[in-house]
């Protein structure tokens, strides 16, 4: 149930009750995510629906999508639909005291995986700006969990740290050979990182440990475990317990599944720590992806650390709809019914909480959930 005050006197206020059932998955998604930022403090982010082309030509390999759609302003700047936020709000961050949280509902510009063409999609989520330290991530990393579960029952979210593959492949020169590499983690292809080591002369120790990630999934713990088994390296370690913190801290406040995955690999030349990604019963792949940029921050100019998440609600649009019906009842009336006590029938229903489409015949494609023929 939701207030609206229709900018009247107290006395006059009028109250309004909204049916969350009317709602579609993503609209329902959103009014949920919304009243659970605002209560740890984030505030919205409201921009322009388009940015100056480069910003995103810069910045491709950020983007989820290739395609960006543009066009000529009327000073002759090259402008573009917005196929990403957290571009716009680290662009428009100022750096200040403390740490800037905020959350965004906005529609972005891509290519649909499914149709191959342009498609306006929703997306929420949040950036948490500044002065990044352990409860800033823990905080986060649990708001997405909550967002996962605000979605569905059941969920699951994978957390991984960049620290670990990052110091792991410290020692290897090519650049190629990394490149390959992170891609063989990525898809867990253990063959992959044999050929590949030996081709670039990798010790046995750094084969071992890449082979590791692509099996490292459990719980923080378990994989901590398996991978200081293979090295006493500090800065691997150190990146184990953060990720331990985190992955425990946010399993306490969350009963959507919270796993490490050490396989799980964004743009190392953005992100950097913690990284993170959601997945939901009934949709095909990733809902809501995330994680520390703070070398993105750093690429365009501010001194501050960032970390965020986005919520991919077009892929909430596969999923079945609440209801299978389009209303309650279907009334059917004849021409020579009285049109007042056809009327005042179909305000009772409406006042039992009921939804009604009133009809001389039954339409073909209407699904109700109840038929009344009117006077019988």
């Amino acid at each position: 149930k939701i207030l609206i005050n229709c900018e009247k006197t107290e006395e006059e206020v009028e109250v309004m009750q909204i049916d969350y059932s009317i709602l579609k998955s993503e609209e329902d998604v959103i009014f949920k995510l919304r009243g659970l930022y605002r209560k740890y403090g984030y505030s919205c982010f409201k921009m322009s629906k388009f940015e100056e082309y480069d910003l995103y030509s810069q910045n491709k390999d950020f983007l989820v999508s290739d395609g960006v759609i543009t066009f000529n302003d009327t000073n002759g700047k090259l402008m573009a639909l917005k196929p990403d936020v957290t571009l716009s709000i680290v662009k428009n961050y100022r750096e200040a005291a403390g740490v800037e949280r905020v959350y965004y509902n906005e529609n972005v510009y891509r290519i649909s995986e499914k149709t191959s063409g342009y498609k306006e999609i929703m997306q929420t989520g949040l950036e948490c700006l500044g002065d990044i330290d352990g409860y800033n991530l823990c905080e986060v990393v649990g708001l997405a969990a909550l967002s996962l579960e605000g979605i569905s029952e059941k969920s699951v979210l994978n957390i991984s740290h960049l620290g670990v593959v990052s110091e792991i492949l410290f020692g290897i020169k090519s650049e190629s050979a990394r490149r390959d590499l992170l891609k063989c983690i990525g898809e867990k292809n253990a063959h992959g990182i044999d050929e590949i080591c030996e081709r670039c002369g990798a010790q046995s120790v750094t084969k071992e440990l890449l082979k590791a990630l692509t099996e490292a999934y459990g719980t923080a713990r378990e994989v901590s475990s398996k991978i200081r088994e293979l090295t006493d390296n500090r800065k691997i370690l150190d990146a184990l317990e953060l990720l331990e913190l985190v992955s425990e801290q946010v399993q306490t406040v969350t009963k959507a599944t919270v796993r490490a995955d050490l396989s799980l690999i964004n743009d190392m030349n953005y992100y950097n720590g913690i990284v993170f990604q959601g997945f939901i019963e009934g949709a095909p792949s990733v809902v809501l992806s995330g994680g520390q940029y703070d070398k993105l921050m750093e690429k365009m100019g501010k001194k501050a650390g960032g970390i965020g998440f986005a919520v991919y609600l077009d892929l909430l649009e596969r999923l079945k709809e609440k209801n299978s019906y389009d209303v309650d009842v279907l009334l059917l009336y004849r021409a020579e019914d009285d049109i007042k006590a056809v009327r005042k029938r179909a305000a009772e229903l409406v006042a039992q909480g009921k939804s009604v489409s009133v009809q001389k015949s039954e339409p073909e494609k209407l699904v109700s959930r109840e038929k009344e023929v009117f006077g019988e």
